[in-house]
């Protein structure tokens, strides 16, 4: 009888939304959602399903290296993994619109070798059908077929007009449709991230139904041929909608995976959500969780707790140890590695100068709100309470000119702890006098929520490096800041910090809440700062 052990849910916390699951061998690899940051479609790995550590990511995912001008939740969505012909294969939409009938999107395929847990060498994208978001590729008998969301972008139309399926050739070293698009799926209810499995001859559609918010869950139809009619489950196989007090939420967004043992899993998305001032929020964004699934006598999946709540303990198969060492992933063109993000193009030598492990030197370029050329690296948050802490050294010589430590959600969604020029103590504010010698560094604490920015404080500083504190705990905000090797006073009031979160204000958010650096020069794009010492330190302590 193989011996079990636990997994505790989320098994990756924070930003890790949209799971799509392999095994190869001895290893499992989860591949996610990056939206707008990069690097583009981050992949972990894990041997046992409870320890999980980064294995790299989809390079060339994006053509031409760039999202810029991308809206804040746009860029990639919603990979898919797949292995045929002893490659791995990912599939993905890269969108642009959000808020418009037309999603503006195309699809890519792509593929890498795999072995001893570490993948290299993908292939140049391929762009395929693009009907809607959320693709996904199913092999089987040495055929292969891409599903999809269709979007009906018509007057009168749904954006989630059903799930339809297209067969691929992937001969020849190229890939290309053929014959004709079939209709599989529609709903009333919405319907999207569809994903297939062959068993004991039927053919599985797993589907997130719902949005992916509270309402998320997944829904099972089955068919005995692969391009339907398909018989819809009467329950759900997952979803939170019914409870609004389980401690995971949205549950949905699933893919079955099969162990080694012959014992079934379920991955999906989840948040945790806190109660706040504004309502119930989720700063982590959407995260990655594990279920255990069992097949009843009608052959239905089912979860294996019964229900189909998610479990936040879950057993899987204990797994030995490792008896030889694991090839870490590469860098990649990127000069600061993961678990190090940026915005819209990886963080390249154009814009970060890495000076030692431990010290890196931004170049300030476009606003902190720009969604072309923002100079911006950060890390994701993975528990409700965090503390970041970095020393930064500039010397602003403009209001043009910031850099420090950002709380980030978004564009219209953060608070941020900067250095920057301001007129002489008692002048009002009028803009660049250019006298030479004129002015002060201060040091200014910022928020900024979709009603717009609003400074909280203010404080001359003068020259030297600075050491900035930002501790974020279940909602609420707390700053200090103190001369490099000086102990920190507290600075500013405490922040309502809720509106970095998934569930805020009226536009999509798809994202997660980092700590993150920033610079930006808006007039030379030339003006730089030092960042050294960056720490980030998370606990799961109750408020």
């Amino acid at each position: 009888m193989t011996q079990q052990t636990l997994l505790t849910n989320p098994v990756i916390r924070g930003f890790a939304p949209d799971p799509s699951i392999v095994r190869i061998g001895e290893w499992y690899f989860v591949a996610v959602s990056s939206f707008e940051w990069f690097p583009t479609i981050p992949i972990h790995r894990s041997r046992d399903l409870i320890h999980w550590e980064y294995a790299g990511h989809v390079e060339n995912a994006v053509p031409g290296g760039s999202l810029a001008g991308y809206a804040d939740s746009a860029g990639v969505w919603a990979p898919a993994l797949s292995v045929a012909g002893g490659r791995l294969w990912a599939t993905y939409s890269i969108v642009e619109s959000l808020q418009k009938p037309y999603f503006n999107l195309s699809t890519y395929i792509t593929t890498a070798a795999v072995g001893e847990g570490v993948l290299s060498d993908w292939d140049v994208p391929v762009r395929v059908p693009s009907h809607g978001f959320d693709p996904s590729l199913f092999h089987h008998d040495g055929r292969s077929w891409l599903l999809n969301l269709q979007n009906d972008h018509r007057p009168g139309g749904d954006r989630f007009s059903g799930i339809v399926l297209t067969e691929l050739d992937r001969s020849h070293g190229t890939v290309r449709s053929i014959g004709r698009t079939r209709l599989l799926l529609q709903s009333d209810t919405l319907i999207e991230g569809p994903k297939l499995l062959f068993k004991d001859g039927w053919f599985y559609l797993a589907v997130a139904e719902g949005g992916t918010g509270v309402e998320h869950g997944v829904r099972v139809a089955r068919s005995r041929a692969v391009d339907g009619p398909y018989e819809v489950d009467g329950e759900p196989l997952l979803t939170t909608r019914d409870d609004p007090d389980w401690p995971l939420q949205k549950a949905g967004h699933g893919e079955f995976v099969q162990a080694s043992d012959g014992s079934w899993y379920l991955t999906h998305l989840v948040s945790r959500p806190i109660r706040t001032p504004s309502g119930v929020q989720s700063p982590l964004g959407r995260e990655t969780a594990v279920q255990a699934i069992v097949w009843d006598d009608d052959g239905w999946p089912r979860l294996a707790q019964g229900g189909w709540h998610p479990a936040v303990e879950v057993a899987v198969p204990e797994v030995r140890a490792l008896d030889r060492p694991v090839t870490r992933p590469a860098a990649g063109p990127a000069v600061l590695d993961w678990p190090w993000s940026a915005l819209r193009a990886p963080a390249t030598s154009e814009w970060v100068d890495v000076l030692d492990e431990d010290t890196f030197r931004l170049r300030g370029r476009q606003g902190i709100e720009s969604w072309r050329a923002n100079s911006l690296v950060g890390q994701r948050l993975i528990e409700h309470h965090a503390v970041a802490e970095v020393t930064v050294e500039a010397h602003p010589t403009s209001f043009a000119h910031s850099a420090g430590l950002v709380l980030w959600y978004n564009a219209s969604a953060y608070i941020s702890l900067q250095l920057t020029w301001a007129e002489p103590e008692g002048e009002r504010q009028r803009g660049q006098q250019f006298e030479p010698g004129g002015g002060r560094i201060v040091l200014v604490l910022t928020a900024r929520s979709v009603d717009g920015s609003r400074e909280l404080a203010r404080s001359t500083v003068g020259g030297g490096p600075f050491r900035l504190r930002a501790e974020l705990d279940h909602g609420t905000a707390r700053f200090a800041a103190g001369r490099d090797g000086s102990a920190l006073e507290p600075f500013g009031p405490e922040v309502d910090a809720s509106f970095l979160s998934d569930d805020f204000g009226p536009l999509l958010r798809f994202t997660g809440t980092f700590a993150a650096v920033n610079a930006f020069d808006l007039v030379d794009e030339a003006f730089t700062a030092t960042f050294s010492r960056f720490t980030l330190t998370t606990s799961r302590r109750r408020p």
